[in-house]
């Protein structure tokens, strides 16, 4: 079996194919030569039943026949023989000597053959033995030559060996092009991967419209794949290009605070306020970390209270002295699907930008619906611009304005990440416009000029 494995997928092919036709073609012969033998063996049997019925009234009490010449006239060789194999009488080609066993004298009739068809037996016999229970207990043996059934089945043998070879070579010769005919495509498709690896990944599998069989799903398969993997490096390569951009910021102050504190001596004073500012960098290369890790990690399973959850985080926003907060809860708990620890960061993002980019107040809001949970978190800032809004939850997407202000543009990234591994949908709203992000929860949206960020998350 390894070796087979080893070998080209076409050969394995057509030597499947060539083994079904032996056996197929095996088993027709078979069935061919065992019918033909039966029809001649019967030819056989009738005549030498016919001589029974002519000889056994011939035989006398003693087992001589009282006409060997009728006897003779059959055209089958006779003998009768005792319990102990020995010849009372015999004529035709059975004259003279025993041609039978002795274990084959047994009461009864039975037919068996003396000689083989391979290798050729100088004189084969069909021969029959019938037990005389009366009006003796002696055996009368025919016998009939079978040299002419014996040519005939060997000349049948060959017929369906050369038929066999024949049809094994035409199916060995079809099966090898229909083989190279079938696999053709997935060479062609071969050689173009080969093509898009070595640098081209703009090419396609080239697939035909008309067709609709295995090889050409395969390809569209395998052209939707190119697709998503084009769009997926192309993203990565983005997102490299913007995090490098992005880290390129902090750590080029770092660079520039640290060779201006080494440009002279400075008091305590003076080194205590640069270790403040490298700090704020610091920080900022840290949270940047922060959210690019949580970005890759998956978002285990759990239930949390979103009331509780929103209240928790609302009070740390009010001591930090952000009073311009206000909660609407429900009265009863609001259990959602969701890790509680999960549900806060979703809530401190967006909490955090609707007052670091909007305008207070900053309103959140929990309502409980039969099978969703509803977290609007809205402000009165002039919102986000349509085209913004499309884009928003893209990583280290940014306004223009904003990039004076502290951030950098991973929250709503996050955010989306979050709410999709939670099962539930993102959705921006400003000015009118709607964009939602994973699963149709079919909540109806609010339809204010309100910058409104809504999570629907499954209820628990």
């Amino acid at each position: 079996m390894r070796r087979l494995r080893s070998l080209p997928l076409r050969v394995r092919l057509v030597a499947g194919f060539v083994a079904a036709m032996l056996v197929v073609l095996s088993g027709t012969g078979a069935f061919l030569y065992w019918r033909v033998q039966y029809g001649l063996d019967r030819q056989l049997d009738a005549t030498l039943t016919q001589a029974s019925q002519t000889i056994e009234p011939l035989l006398g009490a003693d087992g001589v026949p009282s006409d060997a010449t009728r006897a003779d006239a059959t055209g089958v060789g006779w003998q009768v023989l005792t319990t102990d194999g020995d010849v009372v009488a015999s004529g035709g080609l059975l004259a003279g000597r025993t041609r039978v066993p002795v274990g084959t004298l047994r009461p009864g009739t039975h037919l068996f053959d003396v000689g083989t068809i391979l290798p050729v037996s100088p004189a084969p016999l069909r021969v029959m033995v019938t037990w005389l229970a009366a009006p003796s207990t002696e055996y009368l043996v025919l016998a009939v030559n079978r040299d002419h059934r014996d040519e005939s089945l060997r000349e049948l043998l060959v017929q369906l060996l050369i038929a066999g070879f024949g049809a094994l070579l035409v199916t060995a010769l079809v099966g090898d092009l229909l083989a190279r005919l079938a696999l053709r495509p997935v060479e062609r498709y071969r050689i173009r991967a080969q093509e898009i690896s070595a640098g081209a990944p703009h090419l396609r599998l080239e697939v035909p419209d008309d067709r609709d069989d295995e090889v050409t799903r395969l390809g569209r398969t395998l052209n939707e794949m190119l697709g998503s993997l084009e769009s997926a490096l192309e993203r990565e390569r983005r997102f490299v290009d913007e995090a490098s951009h992005e880290l390129r910021t902090p750590l080029t102050l770092l660079r520039g605070r640290l060779q201006l504190a080494r440009r002279r001596a400075r008091t305590v004073a003076e080194h205590e306020q640069i270790l403040d500012e490298l700090a704020v960098d610091t920080d900022r290369l840290v949270t940047l970390s922060e959210q690019l890790l949580d970005l890759g990690a998956p978002v285990t399973a759990g239930t949390a209270d979103a009331a509780a959850v929103v209240s928790a985080v609302a009070q740390r926003h009010r001591a930090a002295g952000h009073a311009a907060l206000h909660l609407r809860l429900p009265d009863s708990p609001a259990l959602v699907a969701c890790p509680p620890e999960v549900l806060e960061r979703i809530l401190v993002n967006l909490v955090t930008n609707a007052l670091r980019h909007g305008t207070e107040p900053v309103a959140v809001r929990v309502s409980a619906l039969s099978a969703w949970t509803v977290l609007q978190v809205s402000d009165e800032g002039p919102g986000m611009a349509p085209d913004l809004l499309e884009r928003a939850t893209e990583r280290f997407a940014r306004s223009d304005d904003a990039r004076a202000r502290p951030g950098v543009g991973l929250g709503l990234a996050l955010v989306e990440h979050l709410v999709g591994g939670a099962g539930g949908e993102l959705r921006l709203c400003s000015a009118g416009h709607h964009v939602s992000h994973g699963v149709a929860s079919g909540v109806p949206c609010t339809h204010d000029d309100r910058m409104t960020v809504t999570v629907i998350l499954p209820s628990s």
